[in-house]
Formats: structure tokens, sequence, C-alpha cells
């Protein structure tokens, strides 16, 4: 059984910064794509960032770059997502996932296992 807890979320004012973790467990973690996702209230679930197995190879939604960094301890079998510059509409739940493939894929229905989120409310 693999299990994805997120935590780190909270109340930030705009410009402020957050860092989430995901931490893993029941499974090779450092074989796997790692991706974070996010939902905005009355929205769908959107990809924000994701990670190849050897932390090198990184992707970006174009909403995020050059704000967020997504990152990886292999040894910890955590990911983590730093977030700066955050405004208003970055608030969502957050999610981090796995995908056992070895290219780092912006489509949900490639990841297999999910955590159970975590809310990030930004307010200005």
């Amino acid at each position: 059984q693999v299990q994805l807890v997120e935590s780190g979320g909270g109340l930030v004012q705009a410009g402020g910064s957050l860092r989430l973790s995901c931490a893993a467990s029941g499974r090779t973690f450092s074989t796997y794509v790692m991706g974070w996702f996010r939902q905005a209230p009355g929205k769908e679930r959107v990809f924000v960032a994701g990670i190849n197995w050897g932390g090198d190879n990184t992707r970006y939604a174009d909403s995020v770059k050059g704000r967020f960094t997504i990152s990886r301890d292999n040894a910890k079998s955590t990911v983590y997502l730093q977030m700066n510059s955050l405004k208003p509409e970055d608030t969502a739940v957050y999610y981090c996932a796995s995908d056992p493939k070895r290219y780092i894929s912006s489509s949900q229905t490639n990841y297999d296992y999910w955590g159970q989120g975590t809310q990030v409310t930004v307010v200005s």
C-alpha cells in the first residue's frame, strides 16, 4: 500500500512563502516521478510541478514558473514544493502524486497514487 502525506499548507499573505512537503511510503520512492497538483474552489485539479526520479529534471506550469521550486530527497522519501511570491490565485488544495513512468507528465491520469491534499490560502 502506497501512502503519500502532504504537510506545510496554511494561510499566508500575498508575497509570502510556504514550503509543502510530501512524505511517501510503501514503494521505492527513488524510482518514480513525483508531481504536485492543485485544485482551486470550483475548478478542476491542474498540474503545478513535476520532478524525475533523480531530481535533475523538473517541469512547471507556466503560472508558477520562477516562483515555485520542486525538489526531492530520496533518502527521506520526501518531495517538496517551495512556493515564493505567493498570489491570491495560488489559493487551492495542493496534492502530491506519484507516477511510475520515467518521464514527467502533466496529465493526472499518469499518476497512480495521491495524497489527501493540504490547503494553501493566500490573502491580499
